[in-house]
């Protein structure tokens, strides 16, 4: 009985910048383990939705990353980016 692993896609490993590194530690820091889990996952290529739950994931955005971009430095693009993840649990 054996399987076979060849059709099993991995995601493209990237590297996580400094600056990416700087919001998971603050997240850390500020005692918000779920928001620095969700974003590790991000910056390492990975899609958040197919590991947390799809109702999980959007209260987290909503608690964290939107309150993060009311930053007048940040563009709208960049707030709406993280939107753009479709899931791979829900088939409509």
């Amino acid at each position: 009985m054996t399987q076979n692993l060849t059709d099993y896609q991995t995601p493209v490993s990237r590297k996580i910048n400094t600056e990416q590194i700087e919001q998971i530690v603050k997240a850390i820091i500020a005692g918000k383990y779920s928001w620095a889990c969700v974003l590790i996952l991000r910056f390492s290529g990975y899609n958040p939705i197919d590991y947390i739950p799809y109702r999980t994931y959007i209260r987290l955005l909503k608690n964290n990353y939107l309150v993060a971009s009311s930053k007048p430095n940040q563009t709208n693009r960049e707030s709406t980016e993280v939107f753009d993840i479709k899931s791979t649990w829900i088939q409509l």
